[in-house]
């Protein structure tokens, strides 16, 4: 292979792993200017939407993948049962702390989002409901 066909492959490589969704560490975003959700979040209607996009994909956390499980049917029970949040204390939450960026591995894996985090920490501190 001539230089340029490397390059080029190291290049297509490089762009798949950067924009192909999967397993590996994100990157962390300032949160700094959290936005704050002031309506009812659900988690069917809000929650779930997120974990089917980024989260409940194939070699991550879906069924049969790395805990927590969730997928659209184990998510609640599978968050519930391990204590990936608290009510009492959401910004103490596991979970929130995933997908704020506050501790690692960053999720989803494309890095840390304002909007996600901002959602999942109003369901928490709406009471965590399986709603």
């Amino acid at each position: 292979m001539n230089k340029i066909s490397i390059a080029l492959a190291s290049a297509i490589v490089l762009l798949s792993v950067v924009f192909t969704p999967g397993c590996y560490e994100g990157t962390v975003v300032d949160l700094s200017s959290e936005l704050e959700i002031t309506g009812d979040v659900g988690f069917s209607a809000d929650v779930i939407p997120i974990f089917e996009k980024s989260c409940s994909i194939s070699g991550c956390h879906n069924t049969g993948g790395i805990a927590p499980d969730l997928s659209t049917a184990n998510a609640y029970n599978s968050l519930s049962n391990e204590g990936y949040f608290d009510v009492n204390n959401p910004e103490a939450s596991t979970l929130y702390g995933y997908v704020s960026g506050s501790l690692s591995p960053v999720m989803p894996l494309s890095g840390a989002d304002p909007v996600i985090a901002a959602t999942i920490l109003a369901w928490i501190e709406q009471g965590a409901q399986n709603n």
